[in-house]
């Protein structure tokens, strides 16, 4: 599922033209033009930040990337204060369109099989809390009181109070609704070749003609690299497709988004009673790398997994696997003005990409309409690649 597939009319002349239509590029866009401006996305319409996502609202530090790239975690931490504010601007968000995205905060479990595992999370809680946020461990007695569908191999776990889920489809539709009604200008299936000025305006060669606007937003995940580089940017970005999975409905049974201390996955229930699979198990771009494609070995080790941790799910279909394109940059997200070039700005949100989407819009599009966002932007500075 991509975003904005709508292959309407290119505009030649526009105020602002926001290149993706990912989480992050409507959100930017829909702020926009309720502030009276001029719009237009133009979005691709392939794998590179669409709006394909499990639903998880992630907050916690992700251990298994603590442990892999242990050089990264202080710039995960400098931008570790962001997420319960994206959770909490997801209900704003939700409030603000009148609608229903799926949205609980019910907490977030991040389970642990061995003493090892637990005493690691232990610490990063600890740490965490010195960060802010409200995190504690809890051990298989305690653990069996709240989460009793977890299986036996887990003796314990560090509960994130305000992680939680939404359901992902419903969002991205209500968005979508939203940017069509706020008067934004949609072009689908449309690609971004170059970006350069002219005079004061920036001229975009695409595939299907020339655009020139006065203001330019990139939100186009791991496309923003090319994009940049006019501006002598080099971004820390990649397209890392990822795979995830959902069961038939079932009554409900869990309400945490759950994690691992160790190993790949993430399983949540929506309200729906589907059970979201996911984790960050790999998928395929298809030849042309026009797509993602899934992995078979994925569907089945991720499945496996869910299954150990929550025996529950054994029991289920899976009624559908998919695709998406994650845009890791290594740290916190990047955003704001590109300084050198002014009326050009970035927008790409970081790990976890998704939750923290329409909060770093918000806070993109603040700086694009003059005001001082809520947050400093400068450690999220496009300048540090240069």
């Amino acid at each position: 599922m991509h975003s904005p597939n709508t292959s309407g009319t290119l505009p030649r002349e526009i105020q602002t033209v926001v290149v993706g239509g990912g989480i992050l590029g409507q959100c930017v866009a829909g702020f926009l033009a309720e502030e009276g401006r001029e719009v237009a996305i133009i979005d691709a319409g392939r794998p590179e930040g669409t709006t394909t996502n499990a639903g998880s609202l992630h907050v916690q530090m992700q251990s298994r990337f603590m442990r892999m790239h242990l050089d990264q975690v202080p710039a995960l931490e400098s931008g570790l204060h962001l997420y319960p504010k994206a959770v909490e601007f997801w209900f704003e968000l939700q409030r603000h369109l009148d609608a229903d995205f799926g949205l609980k905060a019910s907490g977030g479990l991040m389970v642990a099989e061995s003493r090892e595992q637990l005493d690691f999370l232990a610490k990063k809680a600890e740490r965490e809390r010195s960060l802010g946020l409200d995190s504690k461990i809890l051990d298989r007695d305690e653990l069996s009181q709240i989460a009793p569908y977890l299986g036996p191999a887990v003796v314990g776990a560090e509960l994130c109070a305000a992680e939680g889920r939404l359901d992902a489809l419903k969002a991205n539709m209500a968005l979508r609704r939203w940017v069509r009604r706020v008067g934004v200008m949609v072009t689908g299936e449309t690609s971004v070749d170059r970006v350069s000025r002219d005079g004061e305006r920036f001229k975009l060669d695409t595939s299907r003609g020339t655009v020139r606007a006065a203001t330019l937003v990139i939100a186009a995940g791991p496309g923003s690299l090319a994009l940049a580089e006019p501006f002598g940017l080099t971004l820390p970005v990649e397209s890392e497709p990822l795979h995830m999975n959902i069961t038939e409905p079932t009554d409900l049974f869990m309400g945490h988004l759950v994690q691992h201390a160790d190993r790949m996955i993430t399983v949540k229930q929506l309200s729906s009673g589907h059970v979201v699979i996911g984790g960050g198990w790999p998928a395929d771009l298809s030849p042309s790398e026009d797509y993602a494609v899934v992995r078979l070995s994925s569907i089945i080790g991720n499945t496996s997994l869910a299954q150990h941790i929550v025996p529950a799910i054994g029991g289920l279909r899976i009624i559908r696997s998919w695709a998406g394109i994650n845009t890791p940059t290594g740290g916190p997200g990047i955003l704001g003005p590109i300084h050198g070039a002014p009326n050009a700005f970035l927008a790409i949100p970081g790990e976890a990409g998704y939750t923290l989407g329409p909060l770093s819009a918000r806070l993109v599009a603040d700086a694009v309409l003059g005001r001082r966002p809520t947050e400093d932007l400068a450690p999220f500075s496009p300048s540090r690649f240069r």
